[in-house]
């Protein structure tokens, strides 16, 4: 159950009734009316902001409004106060036993509390790692990619029907320059001297390997050759060898994508001739001229008719070329026929995780959907992801591609494992710059959230490893403790960490709403917060301690408590594809 939206149902059907009985006039819409957490936890349970948004449609005072719809609330068997502050905010206190109720929704719905259905079964296209296929995945592709696995699984936890997709970039100059390089590295395992590579060639040792595999296949047949007949054969090799790289790297994070589309499809299906000639037949497309970049003007511009998009008609800030001059397609043809095939594909919620270098293109990619959909109800949102800055003993880590130098995303891995890497990398919002340090994930202390919430888990589960073995006639299964007397579990700090597990449900569907899964971290870590200083009082007052020898059945209802805790950490773990501990050692 999800409290909040159980409880605005409520305030919305006592609106209805005030208005049947003319208390209040008939036909309100309660299309704002909200139930949220206060402000302030002294204040109560829940919000209310009925009577201030009701206010002008009612034609009365806010408080007119909210007395008598307090009066109502506080009837019902579960409100145990209805308190009207400042000007008509209603603030309710909830009975201690209609919490208790949600802890034991929690314990029999196992890791699929939470679930929801907020998304209706809705199609999701979250388009995300998307690397060019140029070198193996680095540090900074880390981020991109457990943010979009993470993301994917919240959405499906609230409901909708997720697709997780790559984009690979195999057309273009950067695909033949990883030709060329791969190319230097085949006469290399054939036993020419190359000296230095040269300038804009990718220089990294990974494509050794893929010059020796190039002469176990084909032999010294592309040495002597001209280029125009090994350059295909070469990077359809070398393409094929990265993206191996990658889906192992992805693989090993813990990501299967479902769909790896190629750029080049679109220029050899004729997709990006169809999207243009969709957007023709809107008139979207003219012929036209660009006017050069404000205050700095390129020596060589050359003011030229061009195939336009009229992208400002969707909120852009200038119309946009399609073709080059040479008569390509421009990268944003290619991209607005790859997402016009997404449209087409039935996606009419598409996510794309992008590097926060790519921030100047939003504008444009967005106004290209929401032509494509003509005026049907299509949206594109795009989360930057800021770059990863890595630190070793306090010290930044250089990272350069272009040198082969950088940091690669396996090394990461290797060293500090999937678990860590994953959970690090949610524990900012997307659009903030994100500090990884190597000696920080592997401190034991509440500064590594890691740790901590972990910990908390694989304390619960020592606790109940404990009872097992010393208590056995104290059954321990989920089920079996839901039924325990919940009505023993009366102190203030217990009642508090039963409402933080109550919460669990709404923070699924606002983060899966808002498409911020650093939330499903932030709330983990203040859960583990509170239950780990509960575990400290019954450190200092072994009154308030998980197990009472002699009292079983507060023992059952502790034990009930601390399981509910557990099970909320596991399924927010799940979404996150972070495996909870069962011990720490």
């Amino acid at each position: 159950m999800n409290v909040f939206n159980h409880f605005e149902a409520l305030v919305r059907a006592r609106i209805d009734s005030l208005s049947a009985a003319g208390t209040l006039p008939g036909g309100l819409d309660c299309g704002n009316v909200k139930v949220e957490p206060p402000r302030d936890a002294a204040h109560g349970d829940l919000a209310v902001n009925a009577a201030m948004v009701l206010a002008k449609q009612a034609k009365m005072p806010p408080r007119a409004i909210a007395e008598p719809l307090a009066a109502a609330l506080a009837e019902h068997p579960d409100v145990d106060t209805a308190d009207i502050a400042g000007p008509g905010f209603i603030n309710l206190g909830l009975s201690p036993g209609f919490w208790r109720g949600r802890l034991a929704d929690a314990l029999l719905a196992g890791t699929a509390y939470g679930n929801c259905d907020a998304g209706a079964g809705e199609k999701v296209n979250v388009e995300y790692v998307s690397a060019n296929p140029t070198g193996p995945l680095h540090v900074g592709h880390l981020r991109g990619a457990v943010f979009g696995d993470a993301l994917s699984a919240l959405l499906r936890k609230a409901g909708y029907e997720v697709c997780e997709e790559y984009y690979i970039n195999d057309a273009g100059a950067q695909v033949d320059t990883l030709a060329r390089s791969a190319h230097l590295r085949y006469r290399e395992a054939l036993g020419d001297d190359i000296g230095a590579i040269p300038d804009g060639m990718y220089p990294g040792d990974y494509l050794k390997p893929v010059g020796r595999a190039l002469v176990e296949r084909d032999g010294d047949r592309w040495h002597d050759a001209d280029e125009a007949d090994w350059l295909p054969a070469v990077r359809d090799f070398a393409i094929a060898a990265m993206m191996r790289h990658v889906r192992a790297d992805l693989a090993a994070l813990g990501i299967t994508q479902e769909v790896f589309y190629s750029e080049r499809s679109l220029h050899d299906s004729g997709m990006i001739d169809k999207a243009v000639a969709s957007l023709r037949d809107k008139g979207l497309i003219y012929t036209g001229v660009l006017t050069p970049p404000k205050g700095k003007t390129p020596e060589d511009w050359e003011p030229r008719p061009q195939m336009l998009f009229r992208a400002t008609d969707f909120g852009d800030d200038v119309d946009r070329p399609l073709q080059k001059s040479d008569g390509a397609w421009t990268y944003f043809a290619a991209d607005i026929a790859y997402h016009y095939d997404k449209y087409t594909r039935g996606f009419r919620r598409m996510i794309d995780v992008w590097g926060a270098d790519h921030g100047g293109y939003v504008k444009r990619m967005r106004a290209a959907v929401r032509a494509l959909a003509d005026g049907d109800d299509a949206d594109l949102d795009v989360r930057l992801c800021q770059i990863v800055r890595v630190l070793r003993d306090g010290e930044p880590v250089r990272m350069s591609k272009r040198a082969g130098d950088f940091i690669t995303a396996r090394e990461v891995l290797d060293e500090v494992g999937r678990d860590v890497v994953r959970f690090m990398m949610l524990t900012r919002k997307n659009d903030a710059q994100l500090d990884f340090d190597f000696a920080r994930v592997e401190e034991q202390s509440k500064d590594n959230p890691v740790f901590y919430v972990q910990y908390a888990h694989a304390r619960v589960r020592s606790v109940l490893r404990n009872v097992a073995e010393t208590l056995p006639d104290i059954d321990t299964a989920p089920d079996a403790l839901a039924r325990a007397d919940l009505s023993r579990l009366t102190d203030s700090a217990e009642l508090d960490l039963i409402k933080r597990v109550a919460h669990w449900p709404r923070t699924v569907e606002a983060a899966a709403q808002a498409h911020e899964p650093h939330r499903i971290a932030f709330y983990l870590y203040d859960l583990a917060a509170a239950f780990h200083g509960l575990w400290n009082r019954g450190n200092e007052d072994p009154d308030l301690r998980f197990i009472i020898a002699g009292d079983e059945r507060l023992t059952a209802a502790r034990l009930a408590l601390i399981q509910g805790v557990a099970t909320v950490i596991a399924s927010g773990l799940s979404i996150m594809g972070v495996e909870p501990a069962e011990e720490m050692r």
